[in-house]
């Protein structure tokens, strides 16, 4: 085999291996990077995570409020009761 059929085969086997790369998903990405969707698919994922966000502060917020609640309600049903009927605690 000389050096030119060497070189041959092997640019043949490199294309073969690069279309079959970038015909999956690191192509479609890289042609989606290239034309510029994947940066506003980017704001439309920063703008989801912003909202929620946003949407998590709130349950935590109300879950605070709902836990206050629970404290105050267990406060007034302790002193409502006679310490023995309370029992030991064990």
């Amino acid at each position: 085999m000389n050096p030119g059929d060497a070189f041959a085969a092997m640019t043949l086997f490199l294309s073969i291996a690069a279309i079959v790369v970038l015909r999956g998903p690191l192509g479609r990405a890289l042609a989606e990077r290239i034309s510029g969707r994947a940066a506003h698919d980017d704001d439309a994922k920063r703008e989801e995570i912003e909202v929620l966000q946003s949407s998590l502060e709130e349950v935590r917020h109300r879950l605070t409020e709902v836990e206050e609640r629970l404290d105050f309600t267990e406060r007034v049903l302790a002193k409502q009761r006679p310490p023995s009927a309370l029992g030991r605690g064990e």
